[in-house]
């Protein structure tokens, strides 16, 4: 039977509560002093030797912990392909963990989880906490940085696309094909996260350089679900009031090129489409979704390294235009646009 927390209290002394707080290394509750003969006598008695026992000893670890929205998402393995590639570079060690569909117990399991061991560091993956999952991250003293969000708070460094970027470009993108009647659908304009407000920015003044002002019915919100595309067609609706749209993701595209099938409306003749993520998805539809494709590896990559090397500043990875087959021009360009 292997050497168990125990074992270490007696060796040292200590409770068993004492010593499982040092192994866990939850700062604020021990001193210094006794971190030292706890971690001293986990090594003397071969607690945790393959490799973790070194680690408690120098408080070193090359392990990173990578926690995902458990979101339907379909861009994550790309993530985790450019972290697991830097990893390999660098010789550290990558667990996976889940946090739930926005949930607050799942979020918290998967933090505390991560924070019972020795790490280097913790990447999220579009993950938006909770405020005292948030908290919980800050108070642990362990470096992170965020993946494919970005937030307004100076302390959460992230990794992503410039999302005002992203709404302001397909918005270009589908006015130079002639469109003037826009919509945007899918993006959540409510969370902490900067993403979904920064798209609809960079949207809106693409909009105002043209001198259009966006209706209400234009915009549908959503969590960038498949779902939140089947509901934002049936709001658009086949009075056509957009000629074209904007989907806060592939999945969302997806969501809204069946619904609008099944309403009879033609894919790209009767409404165009542009997506925002660019995965393997929009090869996989008829018609193939144009897209704004994201460089998700790059992500993944760069948010390892500068974890890595504990580089403080955010990042903008590059996005470009992939053109298919969901979007076509149009010649309605006198289409008076009013006033909410």
């Amino acid at each position: 039977m292997g050497v168990t927390i125990k074992d270490i209290a007696k060796e040292t002394g200590f409770s068993v509560a004492t010593v499982s707080r040092v192994l866990s290394n939850k700062v604020g509750f021990f001193s210094q002093e006794t971190a030292a003969i706890v971690n001293d006598a986990a090594v003397k008695l071969g607690y945790k030797k393959n490799m973790a026992a070194t680690e408690l000893v120098t408080q070193k670890s090359s392990i990173i912990a990578v926690i995902i929205n458990s979101t339907k998402t379909n861009f994550s393995d790309s993530i985790i392909a450019g972290i697991q590639k830097k990893a390999d570079e660098t010789s550290k060690r990558v667990i996976i963990l889940y946090a739930g569909d926005h949930d607050f117990s799942s979020q918290q399991r998967a933090l505390t989880t991560a924070l019972e061991r020795p790490l280097m560091g913790i990447l999220l993956l579009s993950v938006d906490l909770f405020a005292e999952n948030l908290q919980l991250l800050k108070a642990a003293n362990v470096p992170f940085r965020f993946i494919s969000i970005s937030f307004q708070d100076p302390e959460l460094t992230y990794v992503a696309s410039d999302d005002w970027q992203i709404g302001y470009l397909a918005t270009k993108y589908l006015l130079k094909k002639g469109h003037k009647r826009i919509g945007l659908a899918g993006v959540d304009i409510e969370s902490s996260a900067h993403t979904g407000k920064l798209r609809l920015d960079g949207y809106k003044h693409a909009l105002a350089e043209n001198n259009i002002i966006p209706q209400k019915d234009w915009i549908q919100t959503g969590n960038y679900s498949y779902e939140s595309g089947l509901q934002a067609m049936e709001k658009y609706g086949s009075q056509k009031n957009v000629s074209a749209i904007i989907t806060g993701s592939d999945l969302v595209g997806i969501g809204l090129l069946n619904q609008a099938t099944k309403m009879n409306l033609s894919i790209p003749s009767d409404l165009s489409l542009v997506t925002i993520d660019g995965t393997y998805l929009c090869k996989i539809v008829q018609p193939q979704l144009t897209s704004i494709t994201q460089n998700f590896y790059k992500m993944g990559y760069l948010g390892a390294e500068y974890l890595i090397t504990n580089h403080k500043q955010n990042a903008f990875t590059d996005i470009k235009i992939s053109e298919r087959g969901s979007v076509q021009k149009t010649a309605s360009n006198n289409v008076k646009n009013k006033k909410d």
